[in-house]
Protein backbone atom coordinates (compact mmCIF):
# COMPACT_ATOMS: atom_id res chain seq x y z
CA UNK A 1 0.00 0.00 0.00
CA UNK A 2 1.73 3.08 -1.14
CA UNK A 3 2.49 6.13 1.33
CA UNK A 4 1.58 3.56 3.98
CA UNK A 5 2.62 4.91 7.89
CA UNK A 6 3.83 3.44 10.92
CA UNK A 7 2.03 3.04 14.00
CA UNK A 8 1.86 4.52 17.17
CA UNK A 9 3.83 2.80 20.11
CA UNK A 10 2.62 3.04 23.46
CA UNK A 11 4.97 1.05 25.52
CA UNK A 12 5.99 4.44 26.94
CA UNK A 13 2.31 4.81 28.69
CA UNK A 14 2.38 0.99 30.01
CA UNK A 15 2.12 2.68 33.76
CA UNK A 16 -0.21 5.45 33.00
CA UNK A 17 -3.00 4.09 32.45
CA UNK A 18 -4.98 7.66 31.79
CA UNK A 19 -2.56 8.66 29.27
CA UNK A 20 -3.62 4.78 27.58
CA UNK A 21 -7.36 6.15 27.66
CA UNK A 22 -6.26 9.54 25.76
CA UNK A 23 -4.34 7.85 23.15
CA UNK A 24 -7.17 5.80 22.56
CA UNK A 25 -9.99 8.36 22.89
CA UNK A 26 -7.69 10.94 20.22
CA UNK A 27 -6.75 8.11 17.81
CA UNK A 28 -8.68 5.32 18.47
CA UNK A 29 -5.85 2.66 18.99
CA UNK A 30 -2.84 1.74 21.29
CA UNK A 31 -0.04 -0.67 19.66
CA UNK A 32 1.71 -2.31 22.14
CA UNK A 33 5.15 -3.93 21.34
CA UNK A 34 5.71 -7.27 23.07
CA UNK A 35 2.26 -7.27 24.85
CA UNK A 36 1.40 -10.70 24.98
CA UNK A 37 3.72 -13.65 26.01
CA UNK A 38 6.13 -14.91 23.49
CA UNK A 39 5.85 -18.81 24.34
CA UNK A 40 2.27 -19.02 25.32
CA UNK A 41 1.65 -17.41 21.16
CA UNK A 42 4.35 -19.98 19.99
CA UNK A 43 2.67 -22.61 21.68
CA UNK A 44 -1.06 -21.63 20.34
CA UNK A 45 0.71 -21.82 17.18
CA UNK A 46 1.69 -25.13 16.96
CA UNK A 47 -1.73 -25.78 18.25
CA UNK A 48 -3.46 -24.49 15.32
CA UNK A 49 -1.12 -25.16 13.12
CA UNK A 50 -1.34 -29.28 13.31
CA UNK A 51 -5.16 -28.69 13.12
CA UNK A 52 -4.12 -27.38 10.07
CA UNK A 53 -1.72 -29.35 8.73
CA UNK A 54 -4.56 -32.41 9.74
CA UNK A 55 -6.84 -30.95 7.43
CA UNK A 56 -4.61 -30.48 4.65
CA UNK A 57 -3.58 -26.55 4.77
CA UNK A 58 -0.45 -27.17 5.20
CA UNK A 59 2.06 -29.12 2.86
CA UNK A 60 2.55 -32.37 4.38
CA UNK A 61 5.73 -33.19 5.94
CA UNK A 62 6.98 -29.44 6.32
CA UNK A 63 7.40 -27.99 10.14
CA UNK A 64 4.19 -26.76 11.02
CA UNK A 65 5.60 -23.76 12.96
CA UNK A 66 6.55 -23.18 9.39
CA UNK A 67 2.99 -22.40 8.36
CA UNK A 68 4.01 -23.72 4.25
CA UNK A 69 0.32 -23.42 2.81
CA UNK A 70 -0.81 -26.17 0.27
CA UNK A 71 -2.21 -23.70 -2.46
CA UNK A 72 -4.51 -26.72 -3.65
CA UNK A 73 -6.86 -26.41 -0.85
CA UNK A 74 -7.22 -22.65 -0.57
CA UNK A 75 -10.25 -21.74 0.86
CA UNK A 76 -11.94 -19.02 3.27
CA UNK A 77 -14.68 -17.78 5.63
CA UNK A 78 -18.30 -19.13 3.62
CA UNK A 79 -16.49 -21.80 1.93
CA UNK A 80 -17.49 -24.98 3.77
CA UNK A 81 -13.98 -26.67 3.42
CA UNK A 82 -12.81 -23.38 5.68
CA UNK A 83 -15.53 -23.87 8.31
CA UNK A 84 -15.05 -27.94 8.77
CA UNK A 85 -11.24 -26.95 9.66
CA UNK A 86 -12.06 -23.67 11.10
CA UNK A 87 -14.60 -25.27 13.88
CA UNK A 88 -11.77 -27.91 14.80
CA UNK A 89 -9.40 -25.19 15.69
CA UNK A 90 -11.94 -23.12 17.33
CA UNK A 91 -12.54 -26.20 19.69
CA UNK A 92 -9.38 -25.75 20.54
CA UNK A 93 -9.00 -24.44 24.33
CA UNK A 94 -5.99 -22.91 23.93
CA UNK A 95 -7.35 -20.60 21.53
CA UNK A 96 -10.30 -19.60 24.16
CA UNK A 97 -7.79 -18.88 27.23
CA UNK A 98 -5.65 -16.76 24.84
CA UNK A 99 -8.79 -14.20 25.13
CA UNK A 100 -7.76 -14.51 29.16
CA UNK A 101 -4.45 -14.25 30.02
CA UNK A 102 -3.55 -11.68 32.47
CA UNK A 103 -1.55 -9.22 30.52
CA UNK A 104 -4.67 -8.87 27.94
CA UNK A 105 -7.28 -8.26 30.54
CA UNK A 106 -4.96 -5.80 32.95
CA UNK A 107 -4.32 -4.12 29.81
CA UNK A 108 -7.89 -4.07 28.75
CA UNK A 109 -8.63 -2.82 32.37
CA UNK A 110 -6.38 0.16 31.39
CA UNK A 111 -7.92 1.03 28.23
CA UNK A 112 -11.74 0.64 29.70
CA UNK A 113 -10.91 2.08 32.55
CA UNK A 114 -12.99 -0.47 34.85
CA UNK A 115 -14.02 -4.45 34.66
CA UNK A 116 -13.98 -5.70 31.33
CA UNK A 117 -16.15 -9.02 29.96
CA UNK A 118 -14.07 -10.70 27.16
CA UNK A 119 -16.73 -11.34 24.40
CA UNK A 120 -17.25 -15.16 24.80
CA UNK A 121 -17.09 -14.92 20.55
CA UNK A 122 -13.15 -15.08 19.90
CA UNK A 123 -12.31 -15.21 16.36
CA UNK A 124 -9.18 -16.76 14.76
CA UNK A 125 -8.08 -15.77 11.22
CA UNK A 126 -6.71 -18.26 9.13
CA UNK A 127 -5.39 -17.28 5.43
CA UNK A 128 -4.35 -18.33 2.40
CA UNK A 129 -1.35 -16.41 1.06
CA UNK A 130 -2.19 -16.15 -3.35
CA UNK A 131 -5.36 -15.45 -2.44
CA UNK A 132 -5.74 -11.62 -2.14
CA UNK A 133 -9.43 -11.16 -3.39
CA UNK A 134 -10.60 -12.64 -0.44
CA UNK A 135 -8.37 -10.16 1.66
CA UNK A 136 -10.52 -8.99 4.78
CA UNK A 137 -12.19 -5.28 3.46
CA UNK A 138 -11.88 -2.13 4.87
CA UNK A 139 -15.00 -1.99 7.33
CA UNK A 140 -15.66 -0.79 11.01
CA UNK A 141 -15.71 -3.96 13.48
CA UNK A 142 -19.55 -2.74 14.92
CA UNK A 143 -21.35 -3.97 11.81
CA UNK A 144 -20.58 -7.12 12.81
CA UNK A 145 -20.35 -7.09 16.60
CA UNK A 146 -22.44 -5.02 16.98
CA UNK A 147 -24.08 -3.64 20.99
CA UNK A 148 -22.05 -0.79 21.87
CA UNK A 149 -19.57 1.39 20.58
CA UNK A 150 -17.21 1.05 23.04
CA UNK A 151 -15.95 -2.16 22.32
CA UNK A 152 -12.46 -2.50 21.38
CA UNK A 153 -10.73 -5.72 19.43
CA UNK A 154 -7.27 -6.65 20.35
CA UNK A 155 -5.37 -8.20 17.43
CA UNK A 156 -2.62 -9.65 17.29
CA UNK A 157 -0.53 -12.43 14.73
CA UNK A 158 0.38 -16.25 15.86
CA UNK A 159 3.87 -15.10 15.12
CA UNK A 160 5.62 -12.44 13.27
CA UNK A 161 3.29 -10.90 10.69
CA UNK A 162 5.61 -8.25 8.55
CA UNK A 163 3.35 -6.56 6.27
CA UNK A 164 3.47 -8.86 3.46
CA UNK A 165 2.43 -11.46 5.00
CA UNK A 166 -0.54 -9.28 6.27
CA UNK A 167 -0.76 -6.76 8.97
CA UNK A 168 -3.75 -5.36 9.42
CA UNK A 169 -3.51 -1.10 9.28
CA UNK A 170 -5.85 1.35 10.22
CA UNK A 171 -6.53 5.26 10.16
CA UNK A 172 -6.40 6.83 13.07
CA UNK A 173 -8.31 9.14 14.51
CA UNK A 174 -11.57 7.61 11.80
CA UNK A 175 -13.51 6.59 15.10
CA UNK A 176 -14.33 10.00 15.73
CA UNK A 177 -17.00 10.35 13.49
CA UNK A 178 -19.03 8.27 16.61
CA UNK A 179 -21.37 6.66 13.74
CA UNK A 180 -21.58 3.41 11.30
CA UNK A 181 -20.51 4.66 7.76
CA UNK A 182 -21.93 3.16 5.26
CA UNK A 183 -20.70 -0.33 4.27
CA UNK A 184 -21.61 -2.56 0.95
CA UNK A 185 -20.88 -5.59 -0.48
CA UNK A 186 -17.65 -7.30 -0.54
CA UNK A 187 -15.67 -10.28 -0.87
CA UNK A 188 -13.69 -11.81 2.29
CA UNK A 189 -14.06 -11.63 6.16
CA UNK A 190 -17.84 -10.55 6.67
CA UNK A 191 -18.76 -9.71 3.43
CA UNK A 192 -19.23 -5.97 3.96
CA UNK A 193 -16.62 -2.78 2.99
CA UNK A 194 -16.40 0.68 3.17
CA UNK A 195 -15.48 2.40 -0.21
CA UNK A 196 -12.29 3.68 -0.13
CA UNK A 197 -13.53 6.97 -1.73
CA UNK A 198 -15.70 7.74 1.06
CA UNK A 199 -12.46 7.75 3.73
CA UNK A 200 -10.49 10.42 4.59
CA UNK A 201 -7.29 10.04 6.54
CA UNK A 202 -3.84 7.76 6.44
CA UNK A 203 -3.34 4.41 6.44
CA UNK A 204 -0.88 3.18 9.16
CA UNK A 205 0.33 -0.25 9.77
CA UNK A 206 3.95 -1.80 11.26
CA UNK A 207 5.99 -5.04 10.90
CA UNK A 208 4.54 -7.19 13.64
CA UNK A 209 6.43 -9.62 16.03
CA UNK A 210 4.67 -12.60 17.83
CA UNK A 211 3.08 -10.48 21.03
CA UNK A 212 2.66 -7.37 19.52
CA UNK A 213 -0.81 -5.85 20.10
CA UNK A 214 -3.41 -3.60 18.48
CA UNK A 215 -5.70 -2.80 20.77
CA UNK A 216 -8.58 -0.55 18.54
CA UNK A 217 -12.12 0.92 19.23
CA UNK A 218 -15.11 -0.71 17.37
CA UNK A 219 -15.82 2.56 14.85
CA UNK A 220 -11.96 2.26 13.86
CA UNK A 221 -11.69 1.99 9.78
CA UNK A 222 -9.51 -1.03 9.61
CA UNK A 223 -8.61 -3.58 7.12
CA UNK A 224 -6.03 -6.51 6.92
CA UNK A 225 -3.22 -5.85 4.26
CA UNK A 226 -2.90 -8.95 1.71
CA UNK A 227 -0.89 -12.06 1.66
CA UNK A 228 1.96 -11.12 -0.54
CA UNK A 229 3.90 -14.58 0.68
CA UNK A 230 4.74 -17.29 -2.09
CA UNK A 231 3.31 -19.76 0.56
CA UNK A 232 2.83 -19.12 4.24
CA UNK A 233 -0.36 -19.22 6.23
CA UNK A 234 -1.50 -15.54 8.15
CA UNK A 235 -2.68 -16.68 11.52
CA UNK A 236 -3.83 -13.75 14.06
CA UNK A 237 -6.42 -13.54 17.17
CA UNK A 238 -9.05 -11.32 17.22
CA UNK A 239 -10.57 -11.00 20.81
CA UNK A 240 -12.98 -8.46 21.55
CA UNK A 241 -13.74 -6.87 25.43
CA UNK A 242 -15.81 -4.07 26.75
CA UNK A 243 -16.60 -2.79 30.23
CA UNK A 244 -19.55 -5.53 32.26
CA UNK A 245 -21.82 -2.63 32.25
CA UNK A 246 -23.09 -1.78 28.76
CA UNK A 247 -24.94 -3.84 26.34
CA UNK A 248 -23.63 -6.86 24.50
CA UNK A 249 -25.33 -8.45 21.28
CA UNK A 250 -26.31 -11.54 21.34
CA UNK A 251 -24.51 -12.41 18.30
CA UNK A 252 -21.81 -12.67 20.39
CA UNK A 253 -22.44 -15.02 22.69
CA UNK A 254 -22.18 -17.83 20.08
CA UNK A 255 -19.45 -19.54 18.71
CA UNK A 256 -17.84 -17.94 15.74
CA UNK A 257 -19.26 -19.06 11.92
CA UNK A 258 -21.81 -21.40 13.97
CA UNK A 259 -24.25 -20.07 11.67
CA UNK A 260 -22.70 -21.82 8.33
CA UNK A 261 -22.71 -25.36 10.05
CA UNK A 262 -24.13 -27.16 12.79
CA UNK A 263 -22.03 -26.24 15.83
CA UNK A 264 -22.63 -24.73 19.45
CA UNK A 265 -20.62 -24.01 22.74
CA UNK A 266 -21.13 -27.91 24.01
CA UNK A 267 -19.31 -28.95 21.12
CA UNK A 268 -16.76 -26.48 21.41
CA UNK A 269 -15.91 -27.65 25.22
CA UNK A 270 -16.38 -31.23 24.27
CA UNK A 271 -12.57 -32.19 24.80
CA UNK A 272 -11.59 -29.58 27.13
CA UNK A 273 -9.63 -30.67 29.57
CA UNK A 274 -11.16 -28.03 32.55
CA UNK A 275 -13.99 -26.29 33.31
CA UNK A 276 -13.55 -22.68 34.47
CA UNK A 277 -14.09 -20.98 31.34
CA UNK A 278 -17.07 -22.94 30.25
CA UNK A 279 -20.28 -20.68 29.60
CA UNK A 280 -17.93 -17.99 32.23
CA UNK A 281 -20.41 -15.14 31.01
CA UNK A 282 -23.20 -16.13 32.54
CA UNK A 283 -21.87 -15.50 35.56
CA UNK A 284 -22.71 -11.70 34.63
CA UNK A 285 -25.92 -9.86 34.39
CA UNK A 286 -25.73 -8.58 31.35
CA UNK A 287 -27.86 -6.38 28.73
CA UNK A 288 -28.06 -8.53 25.57
CA UNK A 289 -29.36 -6.63 22.85
CA UNK A 290 -30.70 -8.37 19.11
CA UNK A 291 -28.90 -8.30 16.53
CA UNK A 292 -28.93 -6.09 13.99
CA UNK A 293 -29.49 -7.43 10.44
CA UNK A 294 -29.91 -4.26 7.86
CA UNK A 295 -26.00 -4.38 6.91
CA UNK A 296 -25.87 -8.03 5.93
CA UNK A 297 -29.40 -7.30 4.51
CA UNK A 298 -28.43 -4.54 2.31
CA UNK A 299 -25.00 -6.31 1.01
CA UNK A 300 -27.13 -9.18 0.35
CA UNK A 301 -29.18 -6.97 -1.95
CA UNK A 302 -26.11 -5.55 -3.38
CA UNK A 303 -24.44 -8.61 -4.26
CA UNK A 304 -27.79 -10.20 -6.03
CA UNK A 305 -27.91 -6.85 -8.08
CA UNK A 306 -23.93 -7.45 -8.54
CA UNK A 307 -24.59 -10.64 -9.80
CA UNK A 308 -27.23 -9.70 -12.35
CA UNK A 309 -24.58 -7.80 -14.14
CA UNK A 310 -22.17 -10.37 -13.92
CA UNK A 311 -19.81 -9.26 -11.59
CA UNK A 312 -17.53 -12.25 -10.57
CA UNK A 313 -17.18 -11.27 -6.76
CA UNK A 314 -20.56 -11.27 -6.32
CA UNK A 315 -21.50 -14.44 -8.44
CA UNK A 316 -19.32 -16.35 -6.84
CA UNK A 317 -20.71 -15.25 -2.83
CA UNK A 318 -23.86 -15.89 -3.90
CA UNK A 319 -22.83 -19.68 -5.53
CA UNK A 320 -21.20 -20.33 -2.23
CA UNK A 321 -24.27 -19.54 -0.49
CA UNK A 322 -25.97 -21.84 -2.34
CA UNK A 323 -24.29 -24.75 -2.16
CA UNK A 324 -24.46 -24.05 1.58
CA UNK A 325 -28.06 -23.48 2.27
CA UNK A 326 -29.80 -24.80 -1.07
CA UNK A 327 -33.06 -24.80 0.76
CA UNK A 328 -32.92 -21.21 1.77
CA UNK A 329 -35.38 -18.08 0.44
CA UNK A 330 -31.89 -16.62 0.14
CA UNK A 331 -30.60 -19.20 -1.64
CA UNK A 332 -34.02 -19.27 -3.44
CA UNK A 333 -33.23 -15.47 -4.92
CA UNK A 334 -29.83 -16.14 -5.34
CA UNK A 335 -30.01 -18.88 -7.99
CA UNK A 336 -32.99 -16.18 -9.83
CA UNK A 337 -29.90 -13.52 -9.60
CA UNK A 338 -27.49 -15.65 -11.31
CA UNK A 339 -29.67 -16.58 -14.12
CA UNK A 340 -30.53 -12.99 -14.66
CA UNK A 341 -27.18 -11.79 -15.48
CA UNK A 342 -25.93 -10.32 -18.75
Amino acid sequence: MANLRRLRESNDALDDPEEIRRRVADDGYVFIRGLQDRDKLLSLRHDVMTVMMDGGWLVNGTNVMDGIAELSTRCTEGDGEYTDVYHRVYSLESFHRSGHWPEVMEMMEKVIGGEVLPHPQKIMRLWYPKYTDHTTPIHQDYVHFQGSYDTYTCWAPIGDCPIELGALAIVPGSHKIDAVMDHHFSLGAGALAIHENELEGQWHSADFEVGDSLIFHSLVVHQALPNLTEDRMRISLDNRYQSVDIPISEKMLIPHLSNLSSYDWDRVYADWKTDDLKYYWREYDLEVMARIDRWGAQGFEEALELARVGDAGAQHHLKRMIRRVPESPEAERAREALELKV
